[in-house]
């Protein structure tokens, strides 16, 4: 997996002058300290810059919006630290006048009740309220913390740090995103119809091939190129195919190559295939160890049955964790626990999902198409952890972006199945089986081992205006 990018965050240090002169230069001081010791570089007013480096006068915000307009290509969000009350029309001021268009996240350090004289007071609790209001009025959106007044030197606000990195990236990232759709929609599959015009109003791309076009590729690369048998090795390097015939790793290799360049060639952030049965009648192959590969090692997931918005949640879940994201189905029951049911797919699940895996051929349809012509696949148990699964479709009749998003984990629950397959345990399951009926949600869902449905929620919903449930205990 790729490793996330170094993040920049603006500061704006909000100022009272009749407060106390000490608070600003500390409360400055400890949230630039924590900043860089999170490893996140500032952009920031130096202390010569205005009174100790914070935002008090016009002058002042004028000052830092023209700072933060220079450097508005690199920040990825703003955070406005209030040691003390803060002026709320400077920070409004810094804002609009630079321009910035990323996420922001309020910040109020906390009073303590022995030190409420003058020459200590902050005021902060109710400066962050007058902040909220001026942002409001202009129809600037915002982040809170979720205690409303929170020290920078707490552990909180650290894990609240950890969020707003994640807001931050979904949002930066879904800017001129680009998919790429492999082949069209499989017949039977009216669950993964979705709208690119709607998906291209928040600014996300859909390139599409026809499968043919990678197949007769594929087919016209010899077994000598140097390409294929790169490809190959990293293929045999990344998962056992004990059993698997050469052919067919020879056919997956020349597949594998030819997305690959594809996906290079049209800068594409993922993809979405037509993974069945075509490949298998005219190609002989799963495409799932390629597509478990793309999300694992290149960061660049990959969907079943062009699904392109289930691969948009597959995305934004790697975009909040830095982790690799899973396409399965809620798939079945798990005895008679209303909280647990089982999720599978064929599977081409990333490696990191397993405690082992191992390459075969696709059970489901084996017996149709032939098990020489079905190899492909990667199999195993997802390992016990922590997940967190999001949904997204676009709403046509509506002409909106609509999701969920939740947390549970995977078990250690005894199950003797096939594919790629876990018990999830999810709080109040029913319910959220009611509400995926009821609004009419596919039956794919996209899962990442992480817990960022805040991150998601908030981004989605704040930032990008779409329409998301936060599935909760």
């Amino acid at each position: 997996m790729k490793e996330i990018k170094e993040m920049t965050m603006a500061v704006i240090v909000a100022n009272r002058g009749f407060f106390p002169d000490s608070l600003v230069r500390q409360g400055r001081s400890a949230i630039l300290d924590i900043l860089k010791g999170a490893g996140y570089d500032t952009v920031v007013l130096g202390e010569n810059d205005t009174k100790y480096g914070a935002v008090e006068t016009l002058a002042d915000a004028r000052k830092c919006a023209d700072l933060f307009s220079r450097h508005a290509h690199e920040i990825d969000g703003v955070i406005v630290t209030l040691p003390n009350f803060g002026d709320e029309k400077g920070v409004l001021e810094v804002i609009k006048s630079s321009g910035l268009n990323v996420p922001i996240l309020i910040q109020a350090e906390p009073d303590e009740p022995d030190k409420m004289s003058i020459s200590h007071r902050r005021d902060s609790f109710c400066g962050k309220i007058s902040v909220c209001n001026n942002l409001n009025q202009a129809g600037i959106a915002y982040s809170l913390t979720k205690s409303h007044t929170i020290s920078v030197n707490s552990d909180e606000f650290r894990r609240e740090l950890t969020d707003f990195a994640s807001v931050c990236r979904i949002v930066r990232g879904l800017r001129n995103a680009r998919f790429g759709a492999i082949g069209a929609r499989p017949g039977a599959f009216n669950t993964v119809r979705y709208s690119e015009k709607l998906l291209e109003l928040s600014g996300i791309s859909v390139e599409t091939i026809d499968l043919s076009e990678i197949l007769g590729q594929a087919q016209r690369l010899t077994d000598s190129e140097s390409v294929v048998k790169e490809k190959l090795i990293d293929i045999q390097n990344y998962t056992s195919t004990d059993g698997v015939p050469k052919d067919a790793l020879l056919r997956l290799a020349k597949f594998g190559a030819v997305v690959d360049r594809w996906v290079e060639e049209w800068k594409l952030d993922g993809t979405a295939i037509q993974c069945w049965t075509s490949i298998q009648e005219n190609y002989g192959i799963c495409s799932c160890t390629q597509m478990s590969m793309m999300g694992e090692l290149l960061a660049k997931p990959s969907a079943c049955e062009v699904d392109i918005t289930g691969l948009l949640g597959m995305y934004i879940m790697q975009l909040a964790s830095g982790s690799p994201s899973a396409l399965l189905d809620w798939n079945n029951n798990y005895r008679n626990d209303p909280d647990k049911c089982v999720c599978f797919h064929c599977s081409n699940l990333p490696r990191s999902f397993f405690r082992e895996m191992k390459m075969d051929y696709q059970e489901i349809i084996a017996g149709a198409m032939g098990k020489e012509n079905t190899y492909g696949t990667v199999v195993g148990r997802i390992k016990p952890s922590p997940a967190t699964f999001c949904r997204l479709t676009t709403n046509d009749a509506e002409g909106v972006i609509t999701g969920y998003v939740g947390q549970g984990r995977f078990t250690d629950d005894e199950l003797d199945t096939f594919g790629g397959y876990g018990v999830m345990e999810i709080p109040n399951l029913q319910v959220l089986m009611q509400f995926i009926c009821r609004m009419g949600f596919e039956h794919h869902v996209a899962v990442n081992l992480s817990e960022k449905s805040y991150a998601v929620s908030e981004a989605l919903e704040n930032y990008l205006g779409w329409e998301i449930y936060r599935h909760s205990n």
